[in-house]
Formats: C-alpha cells, sequence, structure tokens
C-alpha cells in the first residue's frame, strides 16, 4: 500500500481510503521512527467523536504496541490537547485521529514529536516509506511488545492548563458556545463555567455522525441566531477537533479569525508580550489585517495556506503570534499548535479587561470585501496546471493590480480548488470569481 502525507497528516474516507490496515502500518512505522533507541518509550492517542475513530484507534494502539512502544488513551480529546500531553508528560510522540472539519464519513491521523510540534516533513515522509514498504526489520516479541493504559485524567489535565493561561474572571458574562458535536463537547463549556462565565452550550450531544453538520466553526449561522436568542455577551464557534474558533457578538455577526488576530495581536504588542512586534498570517488574510496591524506598527509577516507553515515561519522568525483566517491561531507563548479553546480565552480576557463589547473591539479592523468559492474537482493537479487557468489568474490579476487580488489554490486536505477574490467592488469580484469557477467546470469536463 501507498501512504502519503498531506498539508495536516493523513486524511481520507475512513474505512475506504484510510482503511484500518493502513492506520496499522502507520502506526508501527510512526513508533519505530519515534522511539529512536528509548528505553521506555510512551505515545498518546486522543480523537474526536466520529464513529470511526475508535476503529482505527485500535489498529493505531494494535501498531504501535508492535514496535515495542507503550500507548496511553486519552479518549475524546482535542488537537491542541495531544499536543501539550506529548510535551508535559514526556512522551515520544502524540497521535490525534480526526478530520478536523471535514465531514463526519472522513478521517485522519497526525501525529505530534517529543517537542508538542507536529512532525517535519522529512520525518513524515520517513514513516510514509517505512509503512509504504512493509520492511519492519525484527520487531519485538513477548515482554518487550508495548502495551496500551488509560489515561483517565486527559480531560482534567488539559482544563487545567488552560486556566493557567489566564489571570481574569469571566463573570458577569454569557457566552453561547457550538462544540460542534465535537471534541471539544465536555471541556469548552467547562472551563468556560470554571472562569465564572454563565454558559448556553449547544450541539454537544455526538453520535459518531453529527460531528461538524450544520454547526461548528463552518456553519456559525447556528450560533449567530443562539447569541441572539439568548441575549448573549457573544458566542464562540469550534471546528470538529477544536484546533480552532471564530467568534459572534452581541449583534450576531461574525468574527472571523483575521478579526481575532487583529484584537489579540495588539493586546500583546500593549502588554509587551508580542515577540519581535510580529504577526504571522496566510495569503488568506484579508487585506483589511495588514491595514489595521501595519496602522499599530505591528510587522505583517505572510506565508501559504495552512498552520504548518504558519508555525515555521513563527519558529523561523520568532515570532510568537499567527494564525489563519478560519480561526486556527497560534499563541507559541502557551501552546506548540493551533488551540481553539485557548484562542477563546485570550479573546475573552481582552473583552474582559477592556470593558469593551467584541463588536466595538472587532471593528479595529474594516474588512475589504472578499469572496471565497470552494469547487470540488476531480484532480486537483491537473486543474492547478491548466495553461487555460494560469491566463485567466494572470489577466484577472493584471486587472485587479492596486485594487485587489486573486487567490486560486487547492485545498490540502479535501478535492477542492478554493477561489478567493479580494477588492473594492464587489460585483466585480463575484464576476470575476463566476468565470473563473466556471472555467474549472469547463476543464474537468
Amino acid at each position: 500500500m501507498e501512504i502519503r502525507f498531506g498539508t495536516d497528516g493523513i486524511r481520507g474516507v475512513a474505512n475506504a481510503d484510510l482503511t484500518p490496515e493502513m492506520a496499522m502500518a502507520v502506526g508501527r512505522a510512526a513508533a519505530l521512527v519515534l522511539k529512536r533507541g528509548d528505553k521506555s518509550p510512551r505515545m498518546v492517542i486522543g480523537r474526536d467523536t466520529r464513529l470511526s475513530g475508535q476503529m482505527l484507534e485500535a489498529a493505531l494502539v494494535a501498531g504501535i504496541c508492535s514496535a515495542g512502544v507503550d500507548v496511553l488513551l486519552a479518549g475524546v480529546l482535542p488537537t491542541p490537547a495531544v499536543a501539550y500531553l506529548t510535551r508535559e508528560l514526556g512522551l515520544q510522540g502524540g497521535v490525534v485521529i480526526s478530520a478536523s472539519h471535514n465531514p463526519a464519513p472522513d478521517n485522519g491521523i497526525k501525529f505530534f514529536g517529543p517537542s508538542g510540534y507536529k512532525l517535519p516533513d522529512e520525518v513524515e515522509e520517513e514513516i510514509a516509506g517505512l509503512a509504504s514498504s512493509g520492511n519492519w526489520g525484527n520487531l519485538p516479541t513477548g515482554g518487550k511488545l508495548g502495551r496500551p493504559y488509560q489515561l483517565p485524567d486527559a480531560v482534567e489535565k488539559y482544563a487545567s492548563f488552560l486556566l493557567s493561561t489566564v489571570d481574569v474572571s469571566l463573570a458577569g458574562m454569557k457566552i453561547v458556545v457550538d462544540c460542534a458535536h465535537g471534541a471539544a463537547y465536555q471541556v469548552a463549556p467547562a472551563v468556560l463555567r470554571r472562569l465564572g462565565a454563565e454558559v448556553v452550550a449547544i450541539n454537544t450531544s455526538p453520535d459518531g455522525c453529527n460531528i461538524n453538520v450544520g454547526c461548528g466553526s463552518t456553519h456559525p449561522e447556528q450560533l449567530m441566531r443562539a447569541v441572539q436568542e439568548h441575549g448573549a455577551d457573544l458566542g464562540l464557534a469550534h471546528d470538529g477537533d477544536a484546533d480552532r474558533v471564530l467568534a459572534v457578538d452581541h449583534n450576531g455577526q461574525l468574527v472571523d479569525g483575521d478579526q481575532i488576530m487583529v484584537i489579540c495581536a495588539r493586546d500583546l504588542q500593549q502588554r509587551g508580550r508580542l515577540s519581535r512586534n510580529t504577526a504571522v498570517v496566510t495569503v488568506m488574510s484579508n487585506l483589511g489585517l495588514h491595514l489595521a496591524l501595519q496602522k499599530s506598527g505591528i510587522n505583517v509577516l505572510q506565508t501559504k495556506v495552512g498552520d504548518r507553515y504558519v508555525l515555521e515561519e513563527c519558529l523561523k522568525s520568532g515570532a510568537v503570534f499567527g494564525g489563519e483566517q478560519s480561526g486556527h491561531i497560534l499563541f507559541l507563548e502557551h501552546n506548540t499548535t493551533g488551540d481553539g479553546i485557548l484562542t477563546a480565552l485570550q479573546l475573552l480576557a481582552v473583552v474582559k479587561k477592556s470593558g469593551r463589547p467584541l463588536a466595538e473591539l472587532a471593528g479595529q479592523m474594516q474588512r475589504l470585501p472578499q469572496l471565497l468559492v470552494n469547487q470540488r474537482v476531480k484532480d486537483k493537479r491537473a486543474v492547478m496546471s491548466s495553461p487555460a487557468l494560469l491566463t485567466a489568474i494572470r489577466r484577472y490579476e493584471k486587472l485587479l493590480q492596486g485594487r485587489g487580488r486573486i487567490l486560486v489554490r487547492p485545498s490540502g486536505t479535501e478535492p477542492l480548488v478554493r477561489v478567493m477574490a479580494e477588492g473594492e467592488d464587489q460585483g466585480e469580484l463575484q464576476r470575476i470569481v463566476d468565470e473563473l469557477v466556471q472555467l474549472i467546470r469547463d476543464i474537468e469536463s
């Protein structure tokens, strides 16, 4: 079997593209690579609420234990919690079984190294090569096999960590939190309540198949209504594995990752905690973010889309803060990966300490019109290499020069090509996006 890592681990339809046999091979390969001769190697596994999670977990446990590595089973837990536990407990690696914001039939496997950071490309390639080849060498037997253990206090360990990152009471605040029937369904409401907030928790009844369905950060409409219906101060929406968050102000208006980054970057700067006076964002961030941060004298570094590229640039430049418009935001002072609940707490701390409503804080950034269409395709590479598409993109870039921009890129996790246009004239942007989407359809027809 051939195994490949994408921009965020291995993903596919569970039991079709991503099979138990594949999971077992990847688990064994990762354990062999990550244990590196350690005498008592251990790894932790966390998963979201998908029905296929336990099936893949069983296969991963078999693979990891067959390599002589013990496994700590953390159960349902956000992705950033696994990163934290890997680092905090001094483990050789962490594994997350999740497809994040993808539909319920999908699932995925991603790894963290001993430092709590996602694995670098070369290590993922080593694991993929070993798993694909099946050249295992001499595997352990008898008492040298690994063993699985439950980690019953995983949620509490993570909750305590989250609480340690803020020094504010949320008493007097009414917050609606949408957990997307995903990994945050227990810990997110609990942490907010322990900080004193009145919490209305929605979409907290996972059944294995309802994760992300019409809810969460990919479908915030329900939260926008709920905030107004409950007269809440604001709302928070997580995705399936809780590594991102979007917010909603008291008027029911969406506050996206760009606006959250502007609010938090300015706060970090004012408190002298914005290392290098720099924020790292991707090419998807709205031009309004750049203008707002530049007005505050904050440097902005830009990367291609993907939280791993934001992280790489942070580590390269010495920055400690950055993220994506999707709400996947890095506070490297606290954790090694995007953390939706952590981000929510940092945002809430700014709101509480400033005494200003979220709507007013979000108004620090004036958004330029931006249109995004996700076009499903059969072959992303063929579409993106089409001379006709490349010519059209160059033509529209020239048309918008100085007034806006175009970005056409393949999704790193789904069979989609994303078409984005940004500028001052929404009618013009709509025409450009419509024509590019139709061209993509024609290329595949």
